[in-house]
């Protein structure tokens, strides 16, 4: 035999047996029912599906596609080709206002701009509102017209005072409770007028109080009773008797005491 066919022989026989060793580390690797088995690309963690398994179960929500669950404790640190889902950003909603400020808002807003269309209207208003330090809840009432033939009227005129200043308070139930008011100057002596400008007056305690009633309704009435109490302009000096808001609250509260447990009587002149 030639050289060159003993290469040839022996190349065969190399063929063979590597065809042989393939063979059998095939067999190998299939199981005993003979399927083969492939190693598994991705993590047997059930927490992480194939996207295609997430897009077949939310048809819907194409966003849950670029989404996978968070991997568990055991899960690989490598990339898996998903999206880590984000952190969920908490919305504030603010709190609604209470019922009561949304209903006294309105309430006095439209009572405000009534008063402001009347006082442009007159060359001579009978009062005037304005807000204290643009506090809607809080008023100055300015009354300018007493009956001119009252001894009231008579002082006003005497001693050049233009007008009666009133403080206005709105309580937060307002309109369903009446507000607080008071007079701050002059200093009135009768008419109902008791310390501290605290006003005697059944329409302003919340036993004579009716949601209906509005500030021109109060401010009308509280003329009228000037006049029927004899209310005169107070000539004693002004440290006489303290004349302040405090005052006039303590006077108020004993007042509104008094009439619910002996009813509304009006009281004599010397009193009040």
């Amino acid at each position: 035999m030639s050289s060159r066919s003993k290469e040839k022989v022996t190349a065969a026989i190399r063929k063979f047996f590597k065809s042989s060793e393939s063979k059998s580390k095939e067999s190998k690797d299939k199981d005993g029912n003979g399927t083969h088995t492939a190693a598994p690309a991705e993590s047997a963690d059930p927490n992480h599906l194939p996207l295609a398994h997430h897009q077949h179960h939310h048809p819907h929500h194409p966003s849950v596609a670029s989404v996978a669950h968070p991997a568990g404790p055991g899960a690989s640190g490598g990339s898996s080709g998903v999206v880590a889902p984000t952190t969920t950003t908490m919305v504030h909603v603010p709190a609604s206002k209470p019922l009561d400020t949304t209903i006294r808002s309105r309430r006095l807003m439209k009572e405000l701009k009534e008063i402001e269309r009347l006082q442009h209207s007159r060359t001579d208003p009978c009062f005037t509102v304005e807000l204290i330090n643009d506090n809607l809840y809080e008023w100055h009432a300015r009354l300018f017209r007493i009956d001119p033939d009252s001894p009231l009227a008579e002082d006003l005129v005497e001693l050049n005072i233009p007008f009666i200043l009133l403080h206005l308070v709105f309580p937060e139930n307002f309109p369903f409770a009446p507000p607080f008011m008071r007079v701050v100057e002059p200093r009135i002596e009768k008419g109902f007028v008791m310390e501290g400008g605290a006003i005697c007056m059944e329409l302003l305690t919340p036993r004579g109080w009716a949601s209906a009633y509005t500030v021109e309704a109060i401010l009308m009435q509280f003329a009228a009773s000037l006049v029927k109490g004899q209310g005169r302009v107070s000539r004693k000096p002004k440290s006489a008797k303290d004349f302040s808001r405090r005052s006039a609250e303590e006077a108020f509260r004993s007042l509104v005491k008094t009439h619910e447990k002996y009813g509304w009587v009006t009281p004599a002149l010397n009193d009040g």
